[in-house]
Protein backbone atom coordinates (compact mmCIF):
# COMPACT_ATOMS: atom_id res chain seq x y z
CA UNK A 1 0.00 0.00 0.00
CA UNK A 2 1.21 3.42 -0.62
CA UNK A 3 0.95 6.93 1.55
CA UNK A 4 -1.06 9.76 0.98
CA UNK A 5 -0.60 13.38 2.30
CA UNK A 6 -2.64 15.68 2.55
CA UNK A 7 -1.02 19.53 3.18
CA UNK A 8 -3.36 22.54 4.57
CA UNK A 9 -2.54 25.76 6.27
CA UNK A 10 -4.88 26.90 8.50
CA UNK A 11 -3.93 30.43 9.55
CA UNK A 12 -0.29 29.70 11.55
CA UNK A 13 -0.66 25.57 11.41
CA UNK A 14 0.15 23.08 8.48
CA UNK A 15 -2.38 20.64 8.90
CA UNK A 16 -1.25 16.61 7.65
CA UNK A 17 -3.20 14.19 6.74
CA UNK A 18 -1.68 11.07 6.50
CA UNK A 19 -3.21 8.00 4.53
CA UNK A 20 -2.23 4.42 3.85
CA UNK A 21 1.51 3.50 5.38
CA UNK A 22 4.63 5.58 6.52
CA UNK A 23 7.38 3.70 6.64
CA UNK A 24 10.81 3.04 4.75
CA UNK A 25 9.67 3.08 1.34
CA UNK A 26 7.56 6.80 1.79
CA UNK A 27 9.70 8.68 5.04
CA UNK A 28 11.72 10.31 2.55
CA UNK A 29 9.08 12.28 0.61
CA UNK A 30 6.77 12.63 3.48
CA UNK A 31 9.77 13.83 5.36
CA UNK A 32 10.27 16.53 2.24
CA UNK A 33 6.74 17.33 1.85
CA UNK A 34 6.41 18.43 5.20
CA UNK A 35 9.72 20.41 5.38
CA UNK A 36 9.23 22.38 2.30
CA UNK A 37 5.33 22.83 3.44
CA UNK A 38 7.06 24.36 6.73
CA UNK A 39 9.29 26.84 4.89
CA UNK A 40 6.53 27.83 2.13
CA UNK A 41 3.62 28.01 4.72
CA UNK A 42 5.45 30.38 7.30
CA UNK A 43 3.93 27.64 9.98
CA UNK A 44 4.39 27.95 13.69
CA UNK A 45 2.36 24.97 14.97
CA UNK A 46 1.74 21.78 13.12
CA UNK A 47 -1.28 18.91 13.53
CA UNK A 48 -0.76 15.53 12.29
CA UNK A 49 -4.23 13.74 11.93
CA UNK A 50 -3.75 10.12 11.64
CA UNK A 51 -7.30 8.69 11.33
CA UNK A 52 -6.32 6.99 7.99
CA UNK A 53 -2.66 6.02 8.66
CA UNK A 54 -2.96 2.09 9.09
CA UNK A 55 0.84 1.41 9.45
CA UNK A 56 4.12 3.12 10.62
CA UNK A 57 7.18 1.80 11.21
CA UNK A 58 10.18 3.06 12.83
CA UNK A 59 11.13 5.35 9.57
CA UNK A 60 7.97 7.06 9.96
CA UNK A 61 8.42 7.98 13.64
CA UNK A 62 12.05 9.43 12.51
CA UNK A 63 10.17 11.48 10.42
CA UNK A 64 7.71 12.57 12.96
CA UNK A 65 10.29 13.02 15.61
CA UNK A 66 12.13 15.30 13.37
CA UNK A 67 9.45 17.59 11.92
CA UNK A 68 8.91 17.81 16.15
CA UNK A 69 12.12 19.30 16.45
CA UNK A 70 11.81 21.42 13.33
CA UNK A 71 8.61 23.07 14.61
CA UNK A 72 9.83 23.15 18.57
CA UNK A 73 13.16 25.06 17.49
CA UNK A 74 10.96 27.83 15.93
CA UNK A 75 9.08 28.04 19.16
CA UNK A 76 6.49 25.98 17.48
CA UNK A 77 4.60 23.13 18.94
CA UNK A 78 3.13 19.66 17.18
CA UNK A 79 -0.15 18.10 17.93
CA UNK A 80 -1.33 14.30 16.89
CA UNK A 81 -5.27 13.81 16.44
CA UNK A 82 -7.66 11.16 15.39
CA UNK A 83 -4.77 8.51 15.60
CA UNK A 84 -5.39 5.16 14.34
CA UNK A 85 -5.18 2.87 17.13
CA UNK A 86 -2.62 0.42 15.61
CA UNK A 87 -0.38 3.51 15.15
CA UNK A 88 -1.31 5.13 18.44
CA UNK A 89 0.11 1.55 20.35
CA UNK A 90 3.47 2.25 18.76
CA UNK A 91 3.51 5.93 19.59
CA UNK A 92 2.79 4.84 23.32
CA UNK A 93 5.46 2.25 23.11
CA UNK A 94 7.91 4.65 21.42
CA UNK A 95 7.73 7.60 24.00
CA UNK A 96 5.80 10.20 21.57
CA UNK A 97 2.85 10.52 23.53
CA UNK A 98 5.20 11.76 26.24
CA UNK A 99 6.28 14.82 24.37
CA UNK A 100 3.60 15.30 21.76
CA UNK A 101 -0.23 15.85 23.09
CA UNK A 102 -3.11 14.24 21.73
CA UNK A 103 -6.59 15.34 20.57
CA UNK A 104 -9.62 13.67 19.72
CA UNK A 105 -10.02 15.47 16.14
CA UNK A 106 -8.68 18.44 14.26
CA UNK A 107 -11.06 20.68 15.83
CA UNK A 108 -9.78 20.17 18.95
CA UNK A 109 -6.30 20.08 18.35
CA UNK A 110 -6.88 23.84 16.28
CA UNK A 111 -8.86 25.00 19.47
CA UNK A 112 -6.05 23.84 21.62
CA UNK A 113 -2.78 25.77 19.11
CA UNK A 114 -4.77 28.92 18.62
CA UNK A 115 -4.47 29.14 22.37
CA UNK A 116 -0.58 29.15 22.37
CA UNK A 117 -0.24 31.68 19.49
Amino acid sequence: MSLGVELEHHRNVLIVRLRGELDHHTADAVRFKMEEAIMRGNSDHIILSLKELEFMDSSGLGVILGRYKQVKSRGGKMVVCDVNPNVHRLFELSGLFKILQKHENERTAISSLEVVS
